[in-house]
């Protein structure tokens, strides 16, 4: 390769780099969003009181476990959970295909699912030196 063909093969190699990173960021922001969007959801659920889009917005082993511990339909044993509005999300982390969202008041963990994020627990709490403590939390 030629002096002169040399620093233009490099610029092409540095644009292609920051095009691929640029995109990557695209696609790492809407994964970030479309977390937040369902953890909006499940507590504006909460919030309102309503209980079928609360289990609708949870992940199915999180749905069975709710049902499964109460021995009721997720709507009704849904009501029975110390679940509270945690208000407006605060920071939304994504690692693949696990998320945390960060409230004000309650931390949510999802995971995508073709149907798009559900909650896999909700109402959790950090404990020093812990694992969260959760009070709704799939099986």
């Amino acid at each position: 390769m030629s002096r002169q063909r040399r620093p233009a093969a490099l610029v092409l190699l540095a644009v292609a780099a920051l095009a691929a990173a640029l995109s990557a960021c695209g696609a790492s922001h809407e994964r970030v969003d479309a977390a937040s969007d369902a953890a909006k959801v499940f507590e504006q659920a909460v919030a309102g009181g309503d209980r079928a889009q609360m289990c609708a917005a949870l992940a199915p082993q999180t749905r069975s476990e709710v049902e499964d511990s109460d021995k009721k339909a997720c709507a009704e044993a849904i009501s029975e959970e110390d679940l509270v509005a945690g208000g407006p999300v605060r920071r939304v982390d994504v690692w693949g295909r696990q998320a945390r969202a960060v409230l004000a008041s309650d931390t949510l963990f999802l995971s995508q699912f073709p149907a798009g994020w559900k909650i896999v627990a909700a109402g959790c709490r950090p404990q020093p030196g812990q694992p969260y403590q959760c009070s709704v939390k799939g099986g």
